[in-house]
């Protein structure tokens, strides 16, 4: 076969480290290459695989510990809601029953006001008959009695 001018092996002179080794054809360079390329895709792939699933796998402890920590607040809150709330509503009813006690007092001043009112307008109609008699009486006009 005459040698190719194209081919690498034909080109190659034989050196210390390549005596008795036949040089590798094209094809074989080839599929060398195809088969590193393989390993390295695979490689690849099994790396982001792996770093996906630890990632993955981070980030759901991290998402449990939060729904956790939420949760305690959560109570915490709703306790601390629940004791205010409470106390609150003490502090209310107590104003409430203060002021049933006001309208209590008041209905009564009501009551002694309104009597007093009632005596008051009584007395005047006495006066006001007391005051036409003694009038008829100073002016010389004859009693109605």
């Amino acid at each position: 076969m005459p040698p190719d001018p194209l081919c690498a092996r034909d080109k190659l002179a034989p050196t210390a480290d390549n005596v008795g080794m036949e040089p590798m054809t094209e094809l074989q360079v080839w599929t060398l290459i195809g088969v590193f390329a393989a390993v390295m895709l695979g490689a690849m792939s099994l790396m982001t695989t792996v770093i996906m699933r630890s990632t993955t796998v981070a980030i759901e402890g991290l998402r449990g510990e939060m729904i956790v920590r939420f949760e305690k607040t959560d109570i915490a809150s709703a306790a601390r809601f629940e004791a205010m709330d409470a106390k609150f509503e003490a502090r209310f009813e107590a104003v409430e029953y203060r002021f049933q006690a006001m309208d209590a007092r008041f209905e009564a001043m009501d009551s002694k006001v309104d009597a007093r009112f009632e005596t008051i307008a009584a007395k005047l109609e006495h006066l006001d008959r007391d005051v036409t008699v003694l009038m008829r009486r100073a002016w010389g006009e004859p009693s109605p009695d």
